[in-house]
């Protein structure tokens, strides 16, 4: 590796050893004839080290990721940064604007890579940032949460079959990892193809911010930063629990259509045959007819809905399993106590470092 770090060259700024630079990404215009642009932010270090990028809002309605982006910049662990850093708080601007997980012409971004300079808007956009950050790294964070009235367990989704890209995972200190295949149009699919190891990582729920997410977030994103030395390890990174690895789930979904009583929370442990729910006809309200959800499978619950209005097939609880459920429930249980009673880092970022 050279002595000295190496500059990177975005949309035709030059971010040289030693500076950072805000940089925005011209993307296309709204009907309105206004400009809109991906912004982000470039941080190259006089250190040499990998390039490693932050993605959040892929999705335009899943907004952890933005407030994770925005307290990681601030955090002064980056005054020791190796290498070169890119961080994107927001990927899918046209999304961000409508509170919408897709793009106007209803695409999902994360399935319209590589995209193409002459294709859909959705396929524009993908190009842009393929070609302008994602081929320019070594590694990438995607950040992402649970769909609209449904709530992920914080959890990392990778090819675990790849060592490093385990490795990496592992280092990201969150209680579960979930073996996870790429898929067609992805940004993982894509990234892996130009050889950039990619982490999804998936915790809260669309249009909210849900605080244990955010700081596992950013504490997960610091870990591997240090685990790429890219920032000088601690004693707490030596020390770090080994997480546990699904390599399958399910979701137990609807039997009927009605109002659902809910009764297994997020990172509950279950065995086969447990009840997880109760589905109520609306329609008699003084003897209602009740059906019941129940586990298929035992292991942990990393997802769940939380609207009670649901129809008949809805997906209700991810179930993941794992070799040994009640260690890994006991991971849970201690990772959320954790957090939960870690001070709040939005202004004092000691608890980072």
């Amino acid at each position: 590796m050279s002595a000295k770090n190496q500059p990177i060259t975005i949309n035709g700024i030059t971010v040289n050893p030693g500076e950072q630079q805000v940089i925005d990404l011209p993307v296309a215009k709204l009907y309105t004839h206004a400009n809109v642009s991906i912004p982000l932010q470039v941080i190259c270090s006089k250190k040499p080290g990998p390039r490693l990028f932050i993605s959040a809002a892929i999705h335009g309605d899943e907004l952890n990721g933005v407030e994770i982006v925005r307290r990681l910049v601030k955090t002064s662990a980056l005054k020791r940064l190796s290498g070169t850093l890119i961080v994107i708080p927001i990927v899918n601007v046209f999304g961000i604007i409508q509170h919408s997980r897709y793009l106007p012409d209803r695409r999902d971004l994360n399935r319209s890579f590589p995209g193409s300079k002459r294709g859909s808007l959705a396929a524009r956009l993908a190009h842009i940032f393929l070609h302008e950050v994602v081929r320019q790294c070594d590694f990438g964070i995607d950040l992402h949460t649970g769909a609209i009235h449904r709530s992920n367990l914080p959890q990392i989704r990778a090819n675990l079959d790849d060592p490093e890209t385990k490795e990496l995972s592992e280092a990201f200190s969150v209680p579960v990892l979930l073996n996870s295949n790429l898929r067609d149009g992805s940004l993982r699919q894509v990234a892996d193809e130009h050889g950039v190891k990619v982490l999804l990582y998936e915790a809260g729920e669309a249009l909210r911010f849900d605080e244990l997410s955010i700081r596992a977030g950013v504490r997960g994103i610091l870990s591997v930063m240090r685990s790429l030395k890219m920032l000088p390890q601690t004693k707490a990174q030596k020390k770090r629990s080994e997480p546990f690895i699904a390599r399958s789930s399910n979701w137990e979904r609807a039997p009927e259509s009605g109002i659902l009583r809910s009764i297994a929370p997020l990172g509950a442990r279950v065995n086969k045959g447990d009840l997880l729910g109760v589905i109520a006809d609306p329609s008699d309200l003084f003897d209602p007819t009740e059906y019941e959800v129940k586990a298929q499978c035992s292991g942990l619950v990393i997802g769940k809905s939380n609207i009670p209005l649901v129809n008949e097939g809805d997906a209700l609880f991810h179930i993941a399993r794992f070799e040994d459920i009640k260690e890994a429930a006991a991971s849970v249980e201690a990772f959320q106590n954790t957090a939960e009673n870690t001070p709040n880092p939005v202004f004092d970022d000691q608890t980072l470092i």
